[in-house]
């Protein structure tokens, strides 16, 4: 598939000649997901490695179709059709929103990878070498010294509680509408608004659920449109995005969080 860009603000995604590799996990099978850079845009592609079964779902977000000011939309619009390949493992997507709980994303990528390649599953591609995240079965058994060594001390409690409360309810959590999912998760020790948003959001796509007025939101929408007079809290901010996007609320927020990532001036971000 052809796109103009592919979001790939998952700390999975590595970087490779050319564009960037990610492992995931869909039942019992494994698939690896390739974005290539070309002169045509990005061809991004999903090639079972373990086993078969459904296909992950890739989902493309037309900014065309965007309504609005000119001064937020235009700059959307000028950066193409977007991609974002769904997680399809509930897991990774509620340990990767426990991982990235108030840490910077550049350290959350880091502690997300080095934890994979200390205790995830090795899967061997024509790249080289990909993990998978540790699965919650491994992650109940780890020792508190272990979380310490790998600088995961502060996040040892809430992946815990989250991996126990997983393997008691996933085949619940499996079946519930997102919104009742976000609700649910929430039940979990240290696991909050934020983090049951952004795992929603992970496993859909449906960024209307993901927690829009966080500090990353907030941040890309100061630097698209400079001029407007942005509220600088969070309940302020959410009620003005919220209407300015209306019932596009869902591209609005993946679409100015690509482009955010796009314009980053960083090393290593989720990049395109």
């Amino acid at each position: 598939m052809l796109v103009d860009a592919v979001m790939t603000d998952h700390p999975a995604w590595m970087p490779a000649p050319g564009g960037h590799l990610r492992v995931v996990r869909r039942g019992e099978a494994v698939w690896l997901l390739t974005c290539r850079r070309n002169p045509r845009g990005h061809a991004t592609e999903a090639q079972p490695l373990i086993g078969s079964g459904e296909r992950p779902v890739l989902d493309i977000v037309d900014p065309a179709a965007l309504a609005g000011p000119d001064d937020l939309v235009v700059p959307l619009r000028g950066g193409g059709r977007v991609g974002r390949w769904r997680n399809p493992d509930l897991w990774d997507a509620l340990a990767t929103s426990i991982v990235r709980q108030v840490i910077r994303a550049g350290q959350a990528r880091k502690l997300y990878r080095l934890f994979s390649q200390a205790h995830g599953q090795l899967v061997d591609t024509d790249h080289g070498p990909l993990w998978l995240f540790p699965t919650a079965e491994t992650v109940l058994e780890l020792a508190e010294a272990e979380f310490a060594r790998l600088g995961m001390a502060f996040k040892r409690r809430p992946l815990q509680a989250a991996a126990a409360a997983y393997l008691e309810h996933r085949d619940k959590w499996a079946d519930l509408d997102p919104l009742l999912l976000r609700d649910e998760v929430q039940t979990v020790p240290r696991i909050g608004p934020w983090t049951a948003g952004a795992t929603v959001a992970d496993l859909t796509n449906d960024y209307a659920l993901y927690p829009f007025a966080d500090l990353a939101v907030r941040t890309w929408a100061h630097r698209l449109a400079p001029e407007r007079d942005w509220p600088s809290s969070e309940p302020e901010f959410a009620e003005v995005w919220r209407e300015l996007a209306g019932d596009q609320l869902s591209s609005w927020t993946l679409l100015t969080l690509a482009w955010g990532v796009r314009h980053a001036n960083t090393t290593g971000a989720a990049a395109f």
